[in-house]
């Protein structure tokens, strides 16, 4: 699970990214890395954090200042061929959530 989205003081959004993988692996990897390298250059992109299980259920939170940010990202082309790929190829199901963070929490056990 990668961790540590530095996100700011709320309020800002969340792109909830839920997904079951269709066994299909190949190019997958490199994909996922390329665009998490895209929307980390994009104006409005945050950070983002991700988590898979053994049996291909994954769910990757991506953290944004503004909904024009995340539409500007969903409309990059090389993100639209992300999605057009895992639609064919990667995933077997998958849903996309678009959430504005009131507040959060933090916690880190001491040391």
């Amino acid at each position: 699970m990668s961790q540590g989205a530095g996100v700011p003081d709320p309020p800002y959004y969340a792109v909830v990214f839920t997904s079951l993988l269709s066994g299909v692996e190949e190019g997958y990897a490199e994909m996922a890395e390329e665009l998490l390298r895209l929307a980390s250059e994009q104006p409005g992109f945050l950070g983002a954090e991700s988590a898979r299980e053994a049996d291909g259920t994954g769910i990757t939170v991506s953290y944004w200042e503004s909904l024009e940010a995340i539409e500007n990202w969903r409309d990059h082309p090389r993100h639209q061929v992300a999605q057009a790929m895992g639609g064919k190829l990667w995933y077997e199901a998958f849903a996309t959530r678009v959430c504005r963070v009131e507040r959060h929490g933090r916690f880190k056990p001491p040391r």
